[in-house]
C-alpha cells in the first residue's frame, strides 16, 4: 500500500512539474503582434484543385485594386496597410541578377514565354506582369497593360525599402543558389542581412550553413523540428524550430524567441493541402487567434488583416 502511495505521489509531482514548465498562465507575452504579407498586396484566387501546373492568374476573384504581386507598388501598399514583413519570390537570371517573380515560367502571368531563370533581366523587364489576369474565364483582362516593366530585381527591392524586413522564397531546389544569393547580397551595401529570412528547400538549408544565425525554414525542416519538439519540448528543450505543442501559446513563443526563432501562424490546413506560407485572410479566422498573441501572422490579404491587427495593437 505504501509503495502505491509513493508511486502516486511521484506521478503527481511529475504532473505538477510538467504543468509549471509548460503552462502559459505563468508566461507573460512580450513584444507585439507582427504581420507577414505574402507577395505584398495582390489578387487572391480560387484554390480548388490546385496543382503545380495551375495558372492562378486565370482564376482570380474580381479585382478590387490594381496592385500586382511581387512589385514595388504592391510591397509599399502592404507596408502601408500594416505589414511588418513581406514575402517575395526570387529567381536567378542569366545576366547575374535575381528577379522577383513568383512563377517558374513567365507564360501564365505575362505575354512572354520561357523558364524564368533561363531568361535575362533585360528581357523580363519588357514583360507586362498584368497580362494574364482574368476573373471571368478570359472574357476580360482588367490588369493588362498595367504591369509593363514592373518586375523588380532583388537589389531594387532592398534599396527601395532599406529598413524593411523580407522573407525570401527560393523557388528552386538547387543548393548552390544560396551561394549565389549570398555573394549577391554581400556585394550590396544596402542589403542588411539581419532583416532577411529565407524559405525553401535545399537552398534555404544551405543558407543556414553559410549564415548560421540566419532565420531559415522549409517544409522538411518544419516537420523534422516539430517531431523533435513534440518529444522533448515538455522540459523546455528547443531544436531549430518547433510547432505548436508544449507551452502553447505564450510559453512556446518565449522558447522559440530564446532560440532566435520566429513563430508565424498560417491558415488552418484543409484536407489535401500542403504546408506553406498560406495566409489568415478573413476576419473570422483572425478572430480565432488569441487576443494576447505576440507572435507573427501570415496573410494573403494584408488589406483586410492589417486594419484588424491595428485595432489590437492600439493602446
Amino acid at each position: 500500500m505504501r509503495k502505491r502511495w509513493v508511486v502516486l505521489g511521484a506521478l503527481t509531482l511529475a504532473a505538477g512539474a510538467l504543468f509549471v514548465l509548460n503552462t502559459s498562465l505563468l508566461a507573460r507575452p512580450q513584444g507585439e503582434l507582427t504581420l507577414l504579407s505574402h507577395r505584398g498586396v495582390h489578387h487572391d484566387y480560387h484554390r480548388e484543385n490546385l496543382d503545380n501546373e495551375t495558372c492562378t492568374a486565370e482564376r482570380i476573384y474580381a479585382p478590387t485594386h490594381a496592385f500586382i504581386e511581387n512589385t514595388l507598388p504592391s510591397m509599399q501598399a502592404a507596408f502601408d496597410a500594416g505589414a511588418d514583413m513581406v514575402e517575395i519570390d526570387i529567381h536567378p537570371t542569366t545576366d547575374g541578377e535575381f528577379a522577383v517573380f513568383h512563377d517558374w515560367t513567365v507564360d501564365c502571368r505575362t505575354e512572354g514565354a520561357g523558364v524564368t531563370r533561363e531568361l535575362t533581366m533585360t528581357y523580363l523587364r519588357t514583360l507586362d506582369l498584368g497580362y494574364g489576369y482574368t476573373a471571368d474565364g478570359g472574357q476580360t483582362f482588367p490588369l493588362r497593360g498595367q504591369g509593363v516593366g514592373l518586375m523588380p530585381t532583388l537589389r531594387e527591392v532592398l534599396e527601395a525599402f532599406p529598413e524593411r524586413r523580407f522573407l525570401i522564397n527560393f523557388k528552386s531546389r538547387e543548393t548552390d543558389e544560396a551561394d549565389r544569393l549570398l555573394a549577391y547580397l554581400q556585394a550590396m551595401p544596402s542589403a542588411n542581412l539581419e532583416r532577411l529570412s529565407y524559405y525553401g528547400a535545399e537552398p534555404a538549408m544551405r543558407m543556414r550553413e553559410l549564415l548560421p544565425n540566419a532565420r531559415t525554414t522549409g517544409r522538411r525542416q518544419l516537420m523534422d523540428c516539430a517531431k523533435s519538439y513534440m518529444l522533448t519540448g515538455w522540459f523546455g528543450r528547443v531544436a531549430d524550430y518547433g510547432w505548436v505543442v508544449w507551452g502553447w501559446p505564450n510559453r512556446f513563443l518565449d522558447r522559440m524567441r530564446a532560440a532566435n526563432t520566429e513563430v508565424i501562424l498560417v491558415a488552418p490546413l484543409r484536407r489535401g493541402e500542403r504546408p506553406g506560407v498560406g495566409g489568415i485572410d478573413d476576419a473570422e479566422t483572425f478572430a480565432a487567434i488569441p487576443n494576447d498573441w505576440r507572435g507573427g501572422v501570415a496573410t494573403d490579404r494584408i488589406e483586410i488583416i492589417g486594419p484588424l491587427a491595428a485595432e489590437r495593437r492600439a493602446p
